[in-house]
């Protein structure tokens, strides 16, 4: 399959690109710094969505072509780029284009994408860690990976012999490494490499032992969740390489928010210049340097047992021990405790405390009223919550979460198996305000009880939404779902059609799944329809993946799936002494129409009926009682199930 794209009058008419490859007969430079290995990297494209490169290792070949905005020559060689996936996708070959230049946004990126019309990922390296270790050096370069060896098989433009080295890994050859210089379009500024001879010079004790301190200890520390204790320069010195390596796939640290999108209180992430000291420094081979080990305070240190922001909580409840077996599913335990608050108390906070970490997948809870429930008493709703990687709760600024006197707490906790038998005890801490807030923190979930993912497919998109009946703020942002989740978003999409980006996870990492708090709480004004999309990776590429052969449906075990975005928030003029429970049950009345219209046009059309409700199909007619074809909320509601289905049969409950 030759095509030699860039050699074409057609591709580059008028463009004085005419050096592309070199005559016949006359040798080419051979460009510099092309890497050995390719290391493991992730970036987030230009749709949003994150990339890993070692994902794709079961591809025959991987071509990246560099690229950038505003030129001619990129222009053409994005359109290159395009036949070249066409030609190649079906056998199996990844293609990206990789923007390295300084000057190019990814909302720039994505608006010359949208106009191009291109459906090739622009992978936006912005700290251009990757460019630097490929050795990028002008637009219109392109690398052929092997992916069982992890090596450039070529590098130079995008002609015949880029062809050669796609057939020949696709016929099950290791080609000759060829290296052709690109010699036209123009150069990518990599300012970093003009002081490369500098990274040997970067502190530990001034530049990087503070960035650990401040994203790392907290979890790296003797008797924390993280694997090693980071306590001293020894520590950190063995273990650079795979600091490295975790940073540039961001799987550390843990925080998966986009920092484009969103501030948030509780941000871990590092932030661009941290990361590129923290791997330029490790590339420089992590020289001690001079100065005091900061981190040789930490090496007597433990992990506290309740968080140090808040410190003892004042009252702590201990769940019944349950005795996790080997291996097996196992059954929801619904263990119910005694009220310890006497009187109607106002939370400030909570923190859950896991007896082992390793078996409890999750927790949550809600307040059971008595048989002889005062009628006094406050709304009841959520105890506390607890998943993977979760940080404690808190309370908005002058909001608390009510706890009425009196009746049961009731914990729903959810373990999985490891292989040994273990004993977990749960304990719960809360944190009471002395006097009422003024603001009821109140909860409910976006969702769908629809949900189907066929077996085999990657990148399954599923989409939900609530309407807001009222105006209202939102306090916290919570997404989850089980192994197969790949990527979630959220946005506000207001009356008049305009959408706003709130949330955004590139990759979703089910061991870490945690609240993200907006820094100033997020105004949703009546009418507003906040939109939940997760793309799921059901397919055998997944390595977490518990069944690649089935088609997917709701479900609480892990081995099933969950479509679920928690959101608190604040009726705008709710207050404690003025309760809103009307609005509540509009939003609620939205629940089913979100949960099944997936083009946002407020109707269910007979092909969105899917999954588990297909079986609608049939009565569709008889629903459709002004037959128009399709279904308003009201003929939706004589065929639905319960609305409380699509708030994913309770895990974490509403107030």
């Amino acid at each position: 399959m030759k095509r030699a794209l860039f050699a074409t009058a057609a591709v580059f008419a008028g463009l004085a690109v005419a050096a592309l490859a070199a005559p016949a007969g006359v040798a080419a430079e051979t460009p510099n710094a092309t890497p050995q290995h390719v290391d493991d990297f992730q970036l987030t494209d230009h749709t949003r969505l994150a990339q890993h490169l070692y994902y794709f290792g079961y591809t025959p070949a991987i071509v990246v072509m560099s690229r950038s905005n505003g030129t001619a020559y990129s222009a053409a060689g994005d359109a290159a780029l395009e036949k070249l996936n066409a030609a190649y996708k079906a056998r199996g070959v990844v293609v990206w284009g990789l923007d390295s230049n300084l000057a190019d946004s990814r909302d720039a990126v994505a608006a010359v994408a949208a106009k191009a019309h291109l459906s090739v990922p622009i992978l936006i390296d912005e700290q251009q860690l990757v460019g630097e270790q490929l050795g990028v050096q002008r637009e219109g370069e392109v690398f052929v990976i092997n992916p069982k060896t992890w090596t450039v098989a070529y590098r130079g433009p995008l002609d015949a012999r880029a062809d050669a080295a796609l057939d020949a890994l696709l016929a099950g050859h290791a080609p000759q490494g060829t290296r052709v210089s690109v010699t036209g379009g123009k150069a990518i500024a990599f300012p970093a490499k003009a002081h490369a001879a500098d990274f040997a010079n970067i502190s530990y004790a001034k530049d990087v032992a503070p960035i650990l301190q401040d994203k790392c200890v907290s979890c790296h520390i003797n008797g924390g969740i993280g694997p090693f204790a980071m306590n001293s320069y020894d520590i950190v010195h063995g273990f650079a390489p795979m600091i490295r390596e975790t940073v540039r796939t961001r799987r550390m640290p843990p925080y998966f928010a986009d920092p484009h999108i969103g501030a948030f209180k509780n941000d871990q992430g590092l932030t661009s210049e941290q990361t590129k000291t923290l791997i330029h420094w490790i590339e420089a081979g992590a020289p001690r340097g001079t100065g005091a080990d900061p981190l040789l305070a930490n090496a007597s240190q433990r992990a506290p047992e309740w968080p140090p922001e808040l410190g003892k909580p004042d009252v702590v409840v201990d769940l019944p021990a349950f005795k996790v077996p080997a291996t097996g599913l196992i059954e929801y335990q619904n263990p119910v405790v005694a009220n310890p608050f006497t009187e109607n108390t106002w939370l400030k906070a909570i923190a859950m405390r896991p007896g082992d970490r390793r078996v409890l997948h999750h927790v949550i809870s809600n307040h059971v009223p008595g048989p002889n429930q005062p009628a006094n008493t406050i709304p009841g709703g959520s105890v506390g919550s607890y998943t993977p990687g979760s940080q404690p709760q808190v309370m908005a600024d002058d909001s608390g979460a009510p706890v009425p006197a009196g009746g049961k707490l009731h914990f729903q906790m959810h373990y999985t198996t490891m292989g040994k038998e273990t004993t977990d005890v749960t304990q719960v801490g809360f944190y009471t305000l002395k006097t009422p807030p003024q603001y009821i923190k109140r909860s409910t979930v976006i969702s769908t009880f629809a949900l189907y993912i066929p077996a085999g497919e990657a990148r399954h998109q599923e989409v939900a939404y609530l309407t807001f009946p009222a105006d209202a703020y939102l306090y916290t942002l919570y997404p989850h779902s089980h192994y197969r989740g790949y990527h979630v978003e959220l946005k506000a999409v207001t009356p008049d059609g305009k959408d706003t980006m709130l949330l955004s996870l590139p990759k979703y990492d089910f061991n870490w799944q945690r609240d993200y708090d907006p820094v100033t709480p997020i105004l949703v004004k009546a009418g507003t329809k906040l939109v939940a999309t997760w793309v799921y990776d059901n397919s055998e590429h997944n390595p977490a993946n518990p069944d690649p052969k089935r088609n997917v449906t709701w479900g609480e075990q892990t081995p099933d799936e969950m479509m679920y975005f928690r959101v608190n928030y604040r009726w705008a003029d709710e207050t404690v002494t003025h309760l809103r429970n009307d609005l509540q049950s509009k939003l609620y009345g939205s629940m089913m129409m979100g949960s099944l219209d997936s083009n946002l046009d407020g109707f269910v059309e007979k092909n969105e009926l899917k999954g588990p409700l297909a079986y609608l199909r049939a009565r569709f007619d008889a629903l459709d009682t002004n037959h128009d074809g399709k279904l308003d909320a009201a003929e939706l509601s004589k065929g639905m199930p319960s609305p409380r289905m699509a708030r994913g049969k309770g895990e974490v409950p509403d107030l």
